[in-house]
């Protein structure tokens, strides 16, 4: 099913997202958790593409492996770092042939060794590029704060803009913590002309490392309600992971009730946390 149907639907959705293995030995653990993730009955899960495409036919077979197994609805990724268009033609071309409707589509994290592929500067590129050959669905990212490498947030704005020009039916935005800094950015995105629909990416925090990581890669803001809970329980591992879930739910519920129907979750290959989530919105979701 394509996701931007789904999103056609007037229906809460949410969604999970996981993450291929970098090595064969740990494929089959990978695809235990993200089948348990399934189980939960998401809208759809979206299947991430390593810095250059390093997990690139790992990235493929799981995503195919949970759509026959599961039925779910799958969303694999495909970066525009490490893709020649030899590379994006084969990945396209698998997606297609194991009937995969959807594809998210991303300039990517600049790998290790610092090789860049020129055929596809920009996401919009790539974007146009399986426009122009195919009928897919395609997701793209948003950056609420703007994206890191930025100037200011109106020119990252216009490149969200050619995104969207270029044939990007739907918007997945980077996680976040402040629900007030999306809001204010999807005014500022309506006001830009961006019309289609935009996923709130809620990233639940479980450990105090992880929110390191998290924030030196991004940038995002970290509000001090939330780092108080980090300072309080990141030293009993229990306790931080309840106070990261119900974190997250709050956060889900306030978009809801604010009219957001529809939440991605970086659920970072954890059914545990998923399933959490997901008991705190039984009822708002029944």
């Amino acid at each position: 099913m394509k996701i931007s149907r789904l999103l056609e639907q007037d229906k809460i959705t949410i969604s999970f997202e996981v993450f291929p293995p970098k090595k064969a030995e740990k494929f089959e653990a990978v695809k235990t958790a993200s089948e348990q993730i399934a189980q939960l009955h998401p809208d759809f899960m979206s299947v991430t593409y390593g810095a250059g495409g390093s997990t690139a036919g790992f990235t493929a077979e799981l995503a195919a492996e949970l759509k026959k197994d599961t039925g779910v609805p799958v969303l694999p990724h495909l970066t525009c770092v490490g893709s020649s268009k030899e590379h994006a033609d084969r990945m396209i071309d698998t997606y297609i042939r194991e009937g995969i409707d959807n594809i998210m589509v991303l300039r990517g994290d600049i790998p290790s060794d610092g090789i860049i592929e020129q055929d596809f500067a920009h996401a919009s590129d790539l974007i146009a590029y399986i426009k122009e050959k195919t009928d897919l669905c395609i997701g793209g990212a948003c950056y609420p704060e703007g994206h890191i490498e930025s100037v200011n947030k109106n020119a990252d704005l216009k490149y969200l803009k050619a995104k969207v020009d270029a044939g990007c039916d739907f918007l997945t935005t980077q996680m976040f913590f402040d629900n007030n800094i999306f809001y204010n950015f999807l005014y500022r995105a309506r006001e830009a002309g961006i019309r289609v629909p935009v996923l709130a990416g809620i990233m639940p925090i479980t450990n105090a490392k992880q929110l390191s990581r998290s924030v030196a890669l991004s940038g995002t803001n970290v509000p001090e309600r939330f780092r108080a809970i980090v300072d309080t329980f990141a030293d009993n591992p229990a306790a931080m992971k309840q106070a990261g879930i119900v974190y997250a739910s709050e956060q889900i519920i306030d978009l809801i009730a604010n009219g957001v129907k529809h939440i991605h979750v970086y659920s970072m290959n954890k059914p545990d946390v998923a399933a959490g989530i997901l008991n705190n919105l039984s009822e708002i979701l029944r």
